[in-house]
């Protein structure tokens, strides 16, 4: 095997390394923006007071304010998603092309 082909090979597994990194990373925020949408349900369903834990310390906060802040973070994490789908869906074309480029090579 030439030395471009295997410089292609090594890019090749850079990259794939780059796109499990990528999904791992999408799959903790939508982990995380999950785990909002399911405080942010029960903020607005519940009658009682509600609570924040901070550290090992459990405290009272406001409802509306506790909603806003979640409503915050949830806004944030959809955007960070929103730019992990769009680095993945790039690396996988590049992937893709280099993938097809190598495999003509080697039946050659």
């Amino acid at each position: 095997m030439n030395k471009p082909m295997e410089e292609k090979i090594m890019q090749l597994q850079i990259m794939e390394q780059n796109l499990q990194n990528i999904i791992i990373q999408k799959q903790n925020f939508q982990a995380q923006t999950s785990e909002i949408e399911n405080a942010l349900k029960e903020v607005k369903e519940t009658k009682e007071k509600v609570f924040k834990v901070i550290g090992t310390t459990m405290i009272s906060v406001d409802k509306e304010k506790i909603e806003k802040e979640l409503t915050s973070k949830k806004e944030m994490l959809d955007m960070r998603l929103k730019s992990f789908e769009k680095q993945e869906k790039q690396v996988k074309e590049k992937f893709e092309s280099l993938q097809s480029e190598v495999l003509k090579n080697i039946k050659k």
